[in-house]
C-alpha cells in the first residue's frame, strides 16, 4: 500500500515547461511580420484583379441624340457628346453617327468608322459611287445598310438604338446586325 502512495505523491509535481529559445522566437516573429507585410501588398493586387469580375454589368449608358421626327430614310450625320470617366479624369468625347430609318420605320444608327483602317466614312461623298458610304483614305465603300462592297473586311458597326419620349438614344457600338 505504501508503494501506491509513493507513486501517487510523485505525480503531484508540476509539469516541466519547455522554454522557447531566442532563435525560435526570432523565427516566429520575423515570419509573422513578413506574412503580414506580404498580405498587405498582395491584398490590393488581388482586389484589383478580381473587382471587375464582381462588378455587375448594367444595360449601358444611352445618350440623347435627336428627335425621332427628324429622322428620314436618307442617312443623316449627327454628332453627340459622351461624358467619359477614366480613373479620376472626366472628359467629354464628341462622337458621330449616321442615323436613318428603313422602309418599315425601324431606326438604325451606323458608326462612321471604316472597318478597313479606321478612317471616317461619309454618305454620298463620291460622285462615282452614289447612294453609298465612302471612305476617302483607301476607297472602301458601303451600302446604305453598312454592307462592305470593296476593300473593307467587315460591314460598318452600329449603335444600340432606343426610342424614348420621341427622342433617339444611342448606346454601345455593336457589330452590324442589319447586314446578313
Amino acid at each position: 500500500m505504501s508503494n501506491q502512495n509513493d507513486q501517487h505523491s510523485s505525480s503531484h509535481e508540476p509539469p516541466s515547461r519547455k522554454e522557447m529559445s531566442r532563435r525560435q522566437f526570432l523565427t516566429y516573429t520575423l515570419g509573422g511580420a513578413t506574412a503580414f507585410m506580404m498580405g498587405g501588398v498582395a491584398l490590393p493586387m488581388v482586389r484589383f484583379a478580381v473587382d471587375p469580375i464582381l462588378q455587375q454589368k448594367g444595360e449601358g449608358t444611352y445618350v440623347k441624340v435627336v428627335e425621332a421626327s427628324k429622322i428620314t430614310n436618307e442617312p443623316q450625320e449627327f454628332t453627340f457628346e459622351l461624358k467619359q470617366q477614366d480613373g479620376w479624369y472626366l472628359s467629354t468625347a464628341t462622337l458621330t453617327a449616321w442615323i436613318r430609318k428603313d422602309e418599315s420605320g425601324k431606326i438604325y444608327a451606323l458608326s462612321p468608322i471604316c472597318k478597313h483602317l479606321g478612317c471616317t466614312v461619309g454618305w454620298n461623298k463620291n460622285k462615282d459611287l452614289p447612294e453609298q458610304y465612302f471612305c476617302p483614305c483607301h476607297g472602301a465603300h458601303y451600302t446604305k445598310e453598312g454592307k462592305q462592297l470593296a476593300v473593307a473586311p467587315k460591314p460598318l458597326d452600329e449603335y444600340r438604338v432606343k426610342l424614348e419620349n420621341d427622342w433617339i438614344l444611342l448606346g454601345d457600338i455593336i457589330p452590324n446586325t442589319i447586314v446578313k
